[in-house]
């Protein structure tokens, strides 16, 4: 089973390619920009979100795929990366997958030219991280004779 936040892991990836999610009672699609801001999801991704969460996931799913997001969320669906591009796509826990992945209709896609969609990255942790190792080179640099 695909937990929420790998489902919303799963859309970040196709928005990033510009795949909107169409959305259930012909309330047209959403496709937040931008996706990420300050190390985690945007507002317009969790607006986003939010409208998908109306319908509790019913009736609304990825452009280009047949399952809908309430499916992503059942025991009956999983994740995992497409063996053609990499990107995240939904399989059946059990049987075979008759589906193609998303990026079927993408004609760019795969492109090993552009950065591959990604996670959000917290700047503010890399950050802190990078002036930690800096501080450790700086004691251990005063330490040796």
């Amino acid at each position: 089973m695909a937990s929420q936040e790998q489902v919303r892991n799963f859309l970040a990836h196709w928005f990033q390619l510009g795949k909107p999610v169409v959305l259930a009672e012909n309330r047209g699609e959403c496709l937040p920009d931008p996706i990420f801001q300050n190390g985690d999801y945007s507002p317009a991704f969790e607006a986003c979100w939010h409208q998908i969460m109306v319908t509790s996931g019913r009736d609304c799913y990825l452009q280009g795929t047949t399952q809908s997001i309430a499916n992503l969320l059942s025991p009956a669906w999983d994740t995992a990366s497409c063996a053609r591009c990499a990107m995240p796509v939904a399989m059946p826990t059990l049987g075979v997958m008759s589906h193609l992945c998303p990026c079927n209709d993408l004609d760019n896609w795969p492109n090993t030219e552009v950065p591959m969609p990604r996670t959000a990255v917290d700047n503010q942790q890399q950050l802190t991280a990078l002036r930690h190792r800096l501080g450790e080179g700086l004691e251990q640099s005063a330490i040796a004779p």
